[in-house]
């Protein structure tokens, strides 16, 4: 399969067709030089109401625990949309105002012609992924991913953590069969044998394990860290003042409801992954050693250039085409999170 095709693989002919006409007329071709230098309102204006993209009810939760302040807006929905091509498509739909994802659904908006900025940014250090192999596999490492058949997701970071693996393995594109899928479907397709390998998120591995270890199925760890975790909105929502205001307002929050999860393993391991997630005490506390100490740093030097250099990665293998990621970043948000968190948060 050709890399370009992958767009209409994953998102249906009749989503390409809006995405490669907003190439030629839409949100990307908009005038929006003067909202993006426009001053945030310091006052949210009554009567504002932001839908939030909050899959699995992971920072709904976090902010009822954390008893956080009620913003100075309505929530008027927590939407279980997670993965970046459904996040995409409920932008175009304008039933989504704000979303959390990694770095890579932001560049493939772009790739299809779909304007939104980056609005907060908080890094990983760790990794957040391992790579699984179908119930019988005798893969036990990257390198023996060659001529193997690998659940891909151009439009979600699990894509990107998948090209690095093989990149640092010395293993390229023609080596191995990308199979593309999105990342709802990565579990059926290892348990199906349509795949041999996908990469599952450290909360996804230990149910997995559960099922299908006495099957032969087994997880091949990676070090290559999947580096931005971040809060993006199109830009026509940005270019609303009083939506700009909303999310500005949200973002300290959504930064303070990391830190409180992270400062309460115990609680949160009960309340999410236990009551929410029906993982067992155990296969939780595995997942929150996993976890990444939340870092929201004051200036996005360092995600701007992790952000060019996986653009330039996809570039390369002719997923995208190759741009500049700096029309990305909203900087009119750049340290709201950090402002809202303790130093030890920051650096």
């Amino acid at each position: 399969m050709h890399r370009r095709v992958f767009l209409s693989s994953l998102l249906g002919a009749s989503t390409a067709a809006v995405a490669l006409g907003g190439c030629a007329r839409g949100d990307a071709s908009a005038d929006t030089r003067g909202a993006a230098t426009r001053p945030l309102a310091a006052k949210v204006p009554a009567g504002t109401s932001l839908k939030i993209a909050d899959y699995q009810g992971q920072q709904q939760l976090q902010f009822r625990l954390a008893k956080l302040p009620a913003p100075p807006f309505t929530v008027s929905g927590w939407l279980n949309i997670g993965a970046g091509p459904d996040v995409i498509n409920a932008f175009r739909a304008k039933s989504l105002h704000v979303a959390n994802n990694a770095g890579i659904p932001p560049i493939q908006a772009h790739y299809q012609g779909f304007d939104a900025k980056i609005v907060a940014i908080d890094l990983t250090r760790k990794p957040n992924y391992l790579f699984a192999t179908k119930p019988g596999s005798d893969i036990r490492a990257v390198g023996d991913f060659k001529g193997r058949r690998l659940a891909f997701s151009q439009g979600q970071a699990q894509g990107v953590v998948l090209l690095r693996a093989l990149k640092r393995a010395g293993l390229a594109y023609d080596d191995v069969k990308l199979v593309p899928l999105t990342s709802n479907q990565f579990l059926t397709a290892l348990q199906s044998g349509q795949v041999d390998v996908a990469p599952l998120a450290n909360s996804q591995a230990p149910a997995y394990l559960k099922q299908y270890a006495a099957k032969g199925a087994r997880t091949v760890p990676t070090d290559v860290v999947d580096l931005l975790n971040l809060l993006w909105a199109p830009q026509s929502v940005l270019n609303d003042p009083a939506k700009a205001a909303a999310i500005a307002a949200y973002v300290p929050r959504w930064a303070q409801g990391q830190v409180w999860a992270y400062e309460h393993p115990d609680v949160w391991n009960e309340e999410f992954y236990v009551k929410t997630q029906n993982l067992t005490l155990d296969q939780a506390r595995g997942i929150t050693k996993l976890a990444n100490k939340p870092l929201f740093p004051p200036r996005w030097d360092e995600a701007i250039a992790w952000e060019q250099e996986t653009a330039d990665l996809l570039a390369e293998g002719g997923f995208v085409k190759k741009f500049d990621v700096s029309s990305l970043f909203d900087h009119r948000f750049e340290a709201l999170a950090a402002r809202a968190v303790s130093e030890e948060y920051r650096t």
